[in-house]
């Protein structure tokens, strides 16, 4: 299975905001926006014209690197977008929302989605009581999601969990802190999905 094997930290920079990839080092002074926050490259500081196509590209790929999907993944997501019923932007966005490593991170298990994801393909999260390793398994409404009793006490989920105790849990959400569980109220709706993507520009991308 492809993946991106280099620095988190360029990610970010060629998007110009933090797209916290790396849990609390985004969150410290050791942030590579807070110290060199312009494009990765030689010719990073020069000042480029942005075209609608770039202003729409950037969009892209800026929510593919937020939720960790690569490309071929994240067309198949517009694709199934596309299909349903209501806005499409929008669709796209509680679709990758949707996504257990997304949901793992949002009730506080992992520091970040990279690291949910790594937590979930070693068997540490369980869905409805059952061991399910596969990162991009879309959750539903009702369902549960918690971590594994003997994996509790592995010191990234207690540190990632402390440090999630300060955000705000998402409304369609709801947790049991001392039992590491979350319950699926619903699918979230646009609103209460805080994340700085304009998706319309995708779908003007896409409708090329």
């Amino acid at each position: 299975m492809a993946r991106y094997l280099d620095s988190a930290c360029k990610l970010c920079r060629r998007e110009g905001l933090k797209l916290f990839l790396k849990g609390d080092r985004c969150l410290s002074t050791k942030c590579a926006i807070e110290k060199r926050n312009f494009i990765p490259g030689m010719h990073g500081q020069r000042r480029t014209k942005v075209s609608d196509y770039c202003r729409q590209l950037r969009e892209k790929q800026k929510m593919r690197r937020i939720y960790g999907v690569l490309e071929t993944q994240f067309r198949k997501y517009y694709r199934m977008a596309e299909r349903q019923t209501g806005i499409t932007g929008e669709n796209l966005v509680k679709i990758l929302e949707q996504r257990l490593d997304s949901v793992v991170h949002r009730l506080g298990f992992a520091a970040s989605r990279a690291q949910a994801r790594i937590l979930i393909t070693h068997g540490h999260i369980l869905v409805n009581g059952r061991k399910t390793d596969i990162a991009s398994y879309l959750v539903r409404p009702g369902e549960t999601i918690e971590v594994r009793p003997k994996s509790r006490e592995i010191m990234a989920i207690k540190t990632a969990f402390e440090v999630a105790k300060r955000r705000t849990l998402p409304s369609w959400l709801e947790l049991d802190p001392t039992n590491m569980k979350g319950v699926v109220r619903s699918i979230p709706s646009r609103e209460e999905i805080a994340i700085p993507v304009e998706e319309q520009l995708i779908v003007a991308l896409y409708s090329k």
